[in-house]
């Protein structure tokens, strides 16, 4: 199978390039600079040098493809709007390349605005009408599916954890190190879905084997951590108290750490074999090296 893989080098991306690949698959993998692209091809994937703004490139190479997982996102919360408007772009080119035939397409989406204050499930569907739902990906994805484009998404945990990690880890031990404090909000109680790298990369091409069953998948492995817990564990690595603190002391992240949202996965696993055995985002937290300097 040709796979066309978008955020091809990215922290979950390059996991999914060397799970297709390891499985004796074919990639065409996105790529934005040349530094990126020259690390892709030495892993034996094929490279497509081009942005999420390239519209007629993504439509081309999703139609030679025998399958497409698009994972590429600008996470620049500051312009979010912005950044999702461009992902429906993308995923609208590149799944109208497909209708009319059988070729799967998986998109990718966060979690935690899905259902706040309960445990989600596979089941929900997020409010793809709120304009205070800004994510376009599961909206884009349906109005493919309503073409009978076999199109599924999915729905990553709020943080996807591990030795380098470039995400919301990342962001928090930045603020903590810039305001010195590691913060939550209100008492902390609010619970976080969390997986390691190694194990949402994998789950794609396991939802692929699977055949796309679902419209909806769950990258998670923990259904919830408490984010005070998250944040201890910030205050520890980097030497740094822990307090709580209003929501303007996270800025763009505001609307993210103060969110209680915890996620089931369990159709997900039931429906395509996948079993997490990645560290817990705690256990990773103490390692020394989680938390680098340039982090």
């Amino acid at each position: 199978m040709r796979v066309f893989v978008t955020g091809a080098t990215g922290w979950v991306g390059n996991v999914v390039v060397d799970d297709f690949l390891g499985a004796g698959h074919q990639v065409l993998g996105l790529s934005r600079s040349k530094e990126k692209a020259a690390s892709l091809a030495a892993k034996g994937a094929t490279v497509l040098q081009a942005t999420l703004d390239d519209l007629d490139q993504l439509a081309a190479a999703a139609g030679d493809a025998d399958a497409v997982v698009h994972l590429a996102f600008n996470h620049d919360f500051s312009k979010y709007a912005e950044n999702s408007e461009q992902d429906r772009r993308a995923i609208m080119a590149m799944g109208n390349a497909l209708a009319g035939t059988d070729k799967p397409m998986l998109v990718t989406t966060g979690l935690a605005m899905l259902a706040p204050g309960r445990i989600a499930t596979e089941a929900d569907t997020p409010p793809l009408n709120d304009p205070n739902y800004v994510r376009k990906s599961e909206a884009a994805a349906a109005a493919l599916a309503a073409r009978g484009v076999r199109v599924g998404a999915v729905r990553r945990a709020t943080t996807v954890h591990g030795i380098g990690d470039p995400a919301f880890m990342a962001m928090l031990a930045r603020l903590a190190r810039a305001t010195g404090v590691s913060g939550y909000i209100g008492d902390g109680a609010g619970r976080w879905p969390a997986v390691h790298v190694s194990d949402a990369g994998r789950l794609y091409r396991l939802v692929l084997d699977a055949g796309v069953p679902l419209s909806a998948y769950h990258a998670v492995a923990e259904e919830g951590v408490a984010f005070r817990d998250i944040a201890e564990a910030i205050g520890r690595a980097l030497g740094l108290p822990v307090q709580s603190r209003p929501p303007e002391h996270f800025g763009a992240l505001a609307g993210f750490v103060g969110t209680n949202a915890p996620v089931s996965s369990t159709r997900t696993r039931e429906l395509t074999g996948w079993t997490p055995t990645g560290p817990t985002l705690l256990a990773d937290l103490t390692e020394k090296t989680y938390f680098a300097p340039s982090a």
